[in-house]
């Protein structure tokens, strides 16, 4: 059977800072209000219909299974998730569901969290609790005959207003090569998700404050997966990239609402071949843009 994926990523909600509910004004959270009211607002118009028309692109496209690598938030407030929880909700209705992870955003800092647990809780769900060894982490998705979804935290707090990088806990990297390493993926096409981008799109490694500070971990373990991709947002740049020694093309959607740098990927896969294709936003409205690649 062919199903056909989206990815999306770093939504980032406009919500108005008049409208979030009493957070705390920490420094780092001053800061990013005040980027907020100054300068990101303005990238970030009309979120909310953008991703009323990401749902008018599923359904026109036939979409089977929508993927969201984090940052639904810009502050990572109770109000924010709130509000982004509820938008997305038409795209929960894909017929093999929405499989997603937080980003840095969403676990703004040290008060933020346990929230995106709390409201994102329902799409949180594995196929394999008996990998779970943080939380809810890993999450195992088995989709249909041809597909499995494998998603990692590597947001955290980041208390000091010029740090944004991420690490994923080691025991969720032991889990995740236990889990490449299970019979049962046999066959399917993996796709592992993640918030930090371990490369960027010329293959080097971001730097230390922004970056994902054990993404040689993950590539080392990811290294051998012949059949699969690793998904992926962050850096609001949209690009695929391979890196030497690595079997999956890492995939980065970028920001999905970010004006003028809208980024999507759309993935067919079938048992025998899987393709990538690039969408975007043209003439007020989500598209194709490109030409499916094969990439396994």
């Amino acid at each position: 059977m062919s199903l056909r994926v989206l990815h999306i990523s770093d939504l980032h909600l406009d919500v108005p800072l008049e409208e979030l509910s009493a957070p705390r004004w920490v420094p780092k959270r001053i800061l990013g209000g005040l980027n907020l009211r100054l300068n990101r607002s303005r990238h970030f118009r009309g979120v909310r219909e953008k991703i009323q028309d990401l749902e008018r692109f599923r359904l026109e496209h036939g979409i089977d299974l929508v993927l969201c690598t984090g940052d639904y938030t810009v502050l990572g407030t109770e109000s924010e998730l709130a509000a982004a929880r509820a938008a997305i909700a038409p795209l929960l209705n894909a017929p093999q569901g929405f499989v997603t992870v937080p980003g840095n955003h969403d676990v703004y800092v040290e008060d933020s969290v346990g929230r995106f647990e709390r409201h994102f809780g329902g799409l949180l769900e594995t196929d394999w609790p008996e990998y779970r060894v943080d939380g809810v982490w890993p999450i195992v998705r088995m989709i249909g005959d041809t597909i499995a979804v494998v998603a990692v935290n590597s947001a955290r707090p980041n208390p000091q207003p010029w740090r944004s990088s991420g690490r994923i806990p080691e025991a969720q990297l032991t889990a995740l090569s236990a889990i490449l390493d299970d019979p049962r993926l046999a066959g399917r096409f993996v796709f592992v998700l993640t918030h930090y981008a371990p490369r960027l799109a010329n293959g080097k490694p971001d730097r230390f404050t922004h970056g994902l500070l054990n993404a040689n971990d993950l590539l080392r373990i990811v290294a051998p997966l012949e059949r699969g991709a690793v998904l992926h947002g962050h850096v609001h740049r949209c690009y695929r990239v391979r890196v030497p020694g690595v079997a999956p093309t890492l995939v980065g959607a970028g920001s999905s609402t970010q004006s003028g740098r809208e980024g999507l990927w759309v993935f067919d896969v079938s048992p025998g071949e899987v393709t990538l294709t690039r969408g975007g936003f043209v003439d007020g409205r989500y598209a194709i843009v490109g030409e499916p690649e094969r990439i396994a």
